[in-house]
């Protein structure tokens, strides 16, 4: 077993982004998704600007004692009729460094985002995961999320 990380997790900030993007990128499915460049393409940073102003999203970092971006994940409240028109919590892009893992921090991340959901009146909390992503399932499943639901996408 190995030892918990302590983390602090607050908002991304802009300078967060290639830190944010290289932990997107960093596995199979993610490098063929994200680019990584000397310079990162502006389309990151103007998703990053209109991820901040919209009050029902929050896109977090956790931050090592250090000072350095080893983890991230975004939360978006969804307002809904469904469910007596409850909020649900969308977890998205949960991520940890590659170095890092093992360390407690992605539970740490996830149990914020709960926390912050059921704060902001959500009724459920969900995410997706890709199917290859077995070890990413286990690891949810042991947080307590069940498997209840069948993804689809449609890319463009």
């Amino acid at each position: 077993m190995t030892e918990t990380s302590i983390i602090s997790i607050r908002r991304a900030r802009r300078e967060d982004v290639a830190a944010i993007v290289g932990m997107l990128a960093d596995d199979p499915l993610g490098s063929a998704r994200e680019r990584i460049e000397d310079t990162l393409p502006q389309s990151y940073f103007d998703a990053f600007a209109r991820v901040e102003r919209d009050p029902n999203l929050q896109l977090v970092v956790a931050v090592d004692g250090e000072g350095t971006v080893v983890g991230c994940l975004q939360l978006a409240v969804l307002p809904g009729i469904s469910s007596q028109g409850g909020s649900r919590g969308l977890l998205e892009d949960v991520r940890v460094a590659k170095h890092c893992r093992s360390r407690g921090i992605g539970e740490q991340l996830v149990q914020w985002a709960v926390a912050e959901a059921q704060a902001r009146g959500c009724m459920l909390v969900e995410l997706l995961t890709h199917h290859t992503r077995v070890d990413a399932q286990r690891f949810y499943e042991r947080l307590g999320f069940a498997r209840s639901h069948v993804g689809m996408t449609l890319r463009f």
